[in-house]
């Protein structure tokens, strides 16, 4: 048996993560938030009642919150943080400060963890921005590709800022550890902060022959399903190989720009419906297309879900749960 820890586990990757991991009776899988953001919804209900999960609800700002867990996890896979554009925007302060302490106080606890075999960062494709920037950055981009950091003074390099020292400290932890850098996950029960559900919320609310805005369209994109992702993060986790590296989790194909993202989700919605393009998203990335070469050589793996399957997949989920009014999605 494995016993397991995902923080920030009632949000969108935590969520489908613990499904996964608790499908098999064998996993015993302990979710630790704080529920600031994420929502008691049908979904997370429905995964509390597996004999072999259970919920914590923990403010991992304070250190010693955690005391009311053993100290006898197998894996811990570290996804709490102060995410999202809005947020960063509005609080980079609290960002930088908050999303550093809260590793430090859960590395401190993994090393007390005596049957560690693995401690998982969740990074982020932000800390390539600033080498895309100023210098010359490789698309599809290595994890290897030197990290430069955007101006100081802009409230958003304070999440990526917070990832790079982060993963310093996973470095420098001596925790057994593995950091990667999601991009662009994508599925069911991932909030609206996020062009998908952004998009796909506009179209359906638009008739025949409207025009939804579309910010950024010539930005270009890779999208992974998040079920692509979480066989990733699970695979990285067993392989001894994997300890000590870091991974790009995400899909390198296919490319696409945000307008034709947009294309694909007007189809998927089933409407005529015209583009109205409108001025890139301040501090949005031109391109942003991992290399995951690495991540297939380590675990054999390549992304089954192919875009306009995932983005059928999620919009039918959306507009179930969320357009039609049944229950609130997780930010």
């Amino acid at each position: 048996m494995s016993k397991i820890l995902i923080t920030g586990g009632a949000g969108f990757i935590g969520y489908h993560l613990a499904y996964e991991l608790s499908s098999k009776i064998e996993n015993e899988v302990h979710l630790v938030d704080n529920f600031s953001r994420a929502v008691r919804d049908k979904s997370l209900h429905e995964l509390l009642k597996r004999p072999n999960v259970k919920s914590f609800e923990i403010d991992l700002y304070d250190g010693g919150n955690l005391n009311v867990l053993k100290k006898d996890y197998d894996y811990i896979y570290h996804l709490a943080a102060v995410i999202g554009v809005k947020h960063v925007l509005k609080k980079p302060k609290e960002v930088l400060l908050n999303n550093v302490i809260i590793l430090m106080n859960i590395l401190n606890f993994a090393s007390e963890c005596k049957t560690l075999k693995r401690f998982l960062f969740a990074s982020t494709s932000e800390v390539y921005a600033g080498t895309l920037r100023y210098f010359s950055l490789p698309i599809p981009t290595p994890e290897d590709a030197p990290l430069a950091v955007n101006a100081l003074n802009e409230a958003r390099t304070s999440y990526m800022l917070s990832k790079i020292y982060g993963e310093a400290l996973c470095h420098h932890s001596k925790v057994p550890y593995t950091i990667f850098r999601p991009h662009n996950f994508y599925g069911p029960r991932m909030g609206m902060s996020h062009v998908i559900p952004e998009l796909a919320k506009k179209a359906y609310e638009a008739h025949d022959g409207d025009s939804i805005e579309v910010f950024s369209v010539n930005h270009k994109r890779t999208f992974c399903y998040i079920n692509d992702a979480v066989n990733y993060l699970i695979l990285i986790a067993k392989n001894p190989d994997c300890e000590g590296e870091v991974y790009n989790i995400g899909n390198q194909e296919p490319e696409i720009s945000i307008g034709e993202l947009a294309q694909l989700i007007i189809k998927a919605i089933g409407k005529d419906l015209e583009i109205e393009a409108k001025e890139p998203t301040p501090g949005s990335p031109r391109r942003r297309c991992p290399d995951i070469s690495k991540i297939i050589s380590a675990t054999g793996y390549k992304p089954k879900v192919g875009l306009e399957e995932g983005i059928d997949k999620t919009i039918s989920w959306y507009v179930e749960n969320i357009f039609l009014g049944k229950e609130i999605g997780a930010d």
